[in-house]
């Protein structure tokens, strides 16, 4: 972990992890712990589903991949669809390649009825007053390719905010490096701690709780003291 990279608004460290470290960290939680991808899933799409709201409260439209972020962002579209906010989904591959966390979220949707379609025709078709980016998190390596690249370069043809969710989809989560088409958001809402490549973001970031024990970074031998008081998310700035 590195606490030089970032600090709250108060002015107190929140330390940085790379894209290896929190994959200790994701691994520590669900095998020692007991928390499950549906449960941090959660308590990621509900805080994103927040921040989207303080962002906008017309429609939405979350572009979502498969694995832990697109299934963030399809559970956020939940949270924002039983609000009554007008909430669309572009999925950036068929729904039948869907497996795990993010299939069980897109079932749920489907059974609201909340529109779920597929590729940059679908987000082209659309008119949202802010669009959602959870198409891939910190597990990329090398460029986005197929139609999630597609997806992140009609997002820079439209003409309203974008919240990414944990890292702008495209960008190397410890590196900052961007190698192919990337999203450029307004503001990222990362989870559970920053990682060390959103120095290289000009976005707004948000840290959100997704409930990690404490006991998870004592395991891993990490100093960390909890950035939240009473609030699951909290502004963070660049040092």
């Amino acid at each position: 972990m590195d606490s030089t990279l970032f600090h709250t608004a108060d002015g107190e460290p929140v330390p940085a992890v790379t894209a290896a470290e929190m994959r200790a960290v994701d691994r520590v939680a669900v095998e020692t712990f007991g928390l499950s991808l549906l449960q941090m899933m959660e308590n990621a799409g509900r805080n994103l589903a927040a921040a989207v709201r303080e962002v906008r409260s017309g429609p939405v439209t979350v572009l979502a991949g498969s694995g832990g972020n697109g299934g963030g962002g399809l559970c956020c579209a939940r949270h924002l669809a039983n609000r009554e906010l007008s909430v669309s989904v572009v999925l950036d591959r068929d729904p039948a390649e869907l497996e795990g966390a993010a299939r069980t979220q897109y079932e749920t949707l489907s059974a609201m009825d909340v529109p779920i379609d597929v590729g940059t025709v679908a987000l082209e078709s659309a008119d949202p007053a802010a669009l959602v980016d959870a198409l891939v998190g910190y597990g990329l390596d090398g460029a986005l390719r197929g139609q999630a690249a597609d997806l992140a370069r009609a997002t820079a043809k439209r003409d309203c905010p974008v919240v990414s969710l944990d890292v702008p989809s495209g960008m190397n989560a410890t590196t900052g490096a961007v190698v192919g088409p990337a999203v450029d958001p307004d503001q990222v809402v990362t989870l559970a701690l920053p990682k060390t490549g959103l120095t290289e973001t000009g976005a707004a970031l948000r840290l959100a709780d997704i409930s990690i024990p404490a006991g998870v970074y004592e395991q891993l031998d990490s100093p960390y003291t909890s950035p939240f008081d009473d609030s699951y998310t909290v502004e963070i700035r660049r040092q």
